[in-house]
């Protein structure tokens, strides 16, 4: 009998090296395929600190988007956050516009800029934050959100606002695990106590830490060659004298606290003015 090239000796298919199983290919078979990813928030989102106004900003989330459609390209991305806005900004402004484009991925941070405001507001920001995270379960999307790090061992001023992070976060996690969310939890994460995570002022990720946020959410979503390591901490000594300790608060009030107060004791914030820089569905390749 004939011995045809590419069968075996009893007629199935050999296993050839081009026919031979492909790891990453199966593993990448596995994942969801997205096609529109609609990213909500405030300046982390933004991308502050990951780029500049000048040269551009870059953010956790379009390098989420960019390692997305590497895997799946011709993935349709927008950008809807805008800095300074609260959760009750996003539910009127960015959510309906976000609902409109019918996603398939949201991404969604928000919150701490209800957590950092005085008043008696936080407790309606919670609710505006269920009804978010409500309406993005119903539009049948798969959802990535977050916790809040640990603001006590980053901020000189933590400890005055470290109930109120613990309040949000309880909100997110029970959340995530009502709505079938994926959570990425940055309050227990030891990377994101470590002073180069964060950009000067302590509040906004750095280019680092920006990549360690996308990379967080792409272990989420079980994107091929992800894994844990972006939670744990380089190793380094991050120990400082008291004098070093105090200068550094010293400063930091001075270039960071006291310009934030003033400007929102004349009612104003960051994103006064400002559009999305992303605002619709835009290709990132053919």
């Amino acid at each position: 009998m004939k011995h045809q090239e590419g069968a075996s000796f009893w007629g199935a298919p050999s296993l050839c090296p081009a026919q031979a199983p492909d790891p990453a290919r199966a593993r990448v078979a596995n994942v969801r395929r997205f096609t529109r990813y609609v990213a909500l928030g405030d300046s982390q989102t933004e991308g502050l600190w990951d780029g500049d106004d000048t040269v551009g900003l870059t953010g956790f989330a379009d390098r989420l988007a960019v390692r997305l459609d590497g895997l799946f390209p011709g993935l349709g991305y927008a950008n809807l956050a805008i800095r300074g806005h609260r959760i009750g900004d996003v539910l009127r402004t960015q959510l309906p516009t976000a609902l409109s484009m019918e996603p398939d991925l949201v991404t969604v941070c928000i919150g701490m800029n209800d957590v950092t405001r005085p008043g008696r507001s936080f407790t309606r920001a919670l609710g505006d934050l269920e009804y978010v995270y409500r309406s993005l379960a119903a539009s049948g999307a798969t959802v990535v959100t977050t916790t809040f790090p640990d603001i006590t061992q980053i901020l000189p001023v933590g400890r005055l606002l470290g109930t109120r992070v613990i309040q949000i976060n309880d909100a997110i996690s029970d959340a995530a695990e009502r709505y079938g969310f994926h959570l990425v939890d940055l309050y227990s994460a030891p990377s994101m106590r470590e002073p180069e995570t964060w950009s000067p002022d302590r509040v906004h990720g750095s280019a680092k830490g920006h990549a360690l946020f996308a990379a967080a959410a792409a272990e989420a979503l079980g994107l091929p060659g992800s894994n844990h390591d972006w939670a744990l901490a380089t190793g380094g000594d991050q120990t400082q004298s008291f004098r070093a300790r105090a200068y550094s608060q010293v400063l930091w009030t001075q270039n960071m606290l006291m310009p934030w107060l003033w400007r929102h004791l004349r009612g104003q914030s960051g994103g006064t003015g400002r559009s999305p820089r992303r605002p619709d569905l835009m290709y990132l390749s053919a």
